[in-house]
């Protein structure tokens, strides 16, 4: 009897880091054909808008950091360095996971 053998951590994130370059690059590419016009005119619909329904976010302060919350659903969006300011400064798996999405 065989046993499966499981990827390591590090392959793991090696993957997660390569799909989100991927989609990092698709953006940029995307980003690239559009003109500015485009980009300014797309920004006034959705700038400050939940991406779950569409709804206008509204700042809240929650653990002394502002953030953007919808009145609608709850969701919540955190501009750059929000989460970490939230989480801690503490070197973890959940501090890797953060640096993981870092632009």
């Amino acid at each position: 009897m065989s046993q499966t053998v499981k990827p390591s951590h590090e392959e793991e994130e090696y993957f997660a880091k390569v799909e989100i370059q991927k989609k990092r690059d698709l953006a940029e590419k995307v980003k690239k054909e559009k003109s500015q016009q485009e980009l300014e005119e797309l920004k006034k619909l959705h700038w400050r808008h939940c991406a779950n329904c569409g709804f206008e976010m509204h700042p809240i302060v929650f653990k002394g950091v502002t953030i953007d919350q919808c009145p609608n659903c709850g969701g919540v969006f955190l501009d750059p360095g929000e989460l970490k300011q939230l989480a801690g400064e503490e070197e973890s798996l959940f501090g890797r996971f953060v640096d993981v999405f870092r632009f």
